[in-house]
């Protein structure tokens, strides 16, 4: 099935959105909850499936959405399509501060590997299913899982990143990296789990037992702070239960501690 061919403009830096601008009948397809702001004359509705098979059926939409809810993702997709007779905007934002990442399918080679939670949104006609990872050893030490969301089609896509994105083109080479900082990959991309180092190095390097390793080539997007890094730092920094002060940790928050006894 062949997307739709719509526009869009990323507004922001740190805390972007994206404002995707459709024409009379034209779709795109979001995550749950992703919705932004809309113009008039765009309705939406909650559907079971991405709607790139119509021929599927019930049986079909409801496998499609159980695949989903192994992602952790919810069990329907919104679909926003413009009723109106001229152009009209609605756009998605990312749930945490970070980047957004456009990725035109057809460039990329139809089909993306990318985390689980990295997907904001897409043209509609474009597949959103899952893939597992070739190797079990990514299942069991991948920290980030081994299920993966797989986008293909022609059209337009979007996910969010958390930080700072990069990309790295790979031509044969080798690629290791924490494996909460992988965005996507591009399919030829070999996807696997590697012991960090020594011994020494994985208990005591601070970087974790095991890194992902991305050989072949292809092109594979990162990012610099992770969700899950982000809120580990918060909650080990949060107030604990039991009244301790917000300042604790400081000389402030010690003086302050003292006095009250």
């Amino acid at each position: 099935m062949q997307s739709h061919r719509i526009a869009y403009q990323i507004i922001g830096d740190d805390m972007q959105m994206v404002e995707v601008e459709l024409d009379p009948r034209e779709t795109v397809v979001a995550e749950a909850g992703a919705m932004n702001y809309l113009e008039d004359a765009i309705e939406f509705e909650a559907r079971l499936g991405d709607g790139s098979e119509p021929d599927q059926g019930m049986m079909g939409r409801l496998f499609a959405a159980g695949k989903r809810a192994l992602t952790g993702e919810s069990l329907f997709l919104t679909h926003f399509t413009n009723r109106g007779s001229e152009k009209r905007h609605v756009a998605f934002a990312a749930p945490f501060p970070g980047k957004i990442v456009a990725l035109d399918l057809a460039a990329a080679g139809r089909d993306v590997l990318c985390q689980k939670d990295s997907f904001l949104c897409a043209a509609f006609g474009t597949q959103i299913g899952i893939a597992f990872a070739k190797r079990l050893g990514t299942g069991f030490f991948g920290g980030e899982g081994f299920i993966l969301q797989q986008l293909s089609g022609d059209g337009l896509a979007f996910l969010h990143a958390g930080g700072t994105v990069v990309r790295r083109e790979l031509q044969g080479e080798t690629l290791r990296l924490d494996t909460g900082c992988l965005v996507a990959f591009t399919e030829g991309i070999d996807y696997s789990i590697e012991r960090a180092g020594s011994l020494k190095s994985m208990f005591f390097g601070g970087e974790g037992f095991f890194l992902a390793t991305l050989r072949g080539t292809g092109t594979v997007w990162l990012q610099s702070l992770p969700f899950s890094r982000l809120a580990d730092r918060v909650l080990a920094h949060a107030p604990k239960a039991g009244g301790r002060s917000q300042g604790e940790g400081s000389v402030l928050g010690g003086l302050a501690k003292m006095m009250e006894r």
